[in-house]
């Protein structure tokens, strides 16, 4: 499977804090910038993100249920063998308004992970 990118998810209680921290302090901007929900990337290196997501985020309420996000090639095929190795899906396969598909799967740790891949918008 080939991996494009992985972006870890912070819980926060308020996105305040977490502006300052992760954008004035380490230098981070902006990529998304929504209701509850900041993703931050490297201006130097913008395939380096991080999310921050409040337990209330109304943009995109699924969110908060991740530690990471791991961009892939082949979402389906990733989601095939995941169910092949019978792995647990905890949010099915789906194509998200905003250009995503994607599904959640649960790690041997007990971990949420969002398993995606950018798609073209569908009307």
């Amino acid at each position: 499977m080939r991996i494009n990118r992985v972006v870890p998810s912070v819980s926060a209680t308020e996105l305040g804090p977490n502006r300052d921290f992760y954008q004035d302090f380490l230098g981070f901007e902006p990529a998304m910038d929504e209701p509850g929900f900041v993703m931050f990337r490297s201006p130097n290196n913008p395939t380096a993100q991080l999310i921050v997501v409040t337990e209330d985020c109304d943009w995109d309420a699924q969110s908060g249920r991740t530690a990471m996000s791991i961009e892939v090639e082949d979402v389906d095929a990733a989601h095939a063998r995941a169910l092949d190795r019978g792995y647990e899906i905890v949010y099915p396969i789906t194509d998200e308004p905003w250009g995503v598909r994607r599904f959640f799967v649960r790690d041997p740790n007990g971990n949420v992970l969002n398993i995606n891949m950018h798609i073209a918008h569908r009307d």
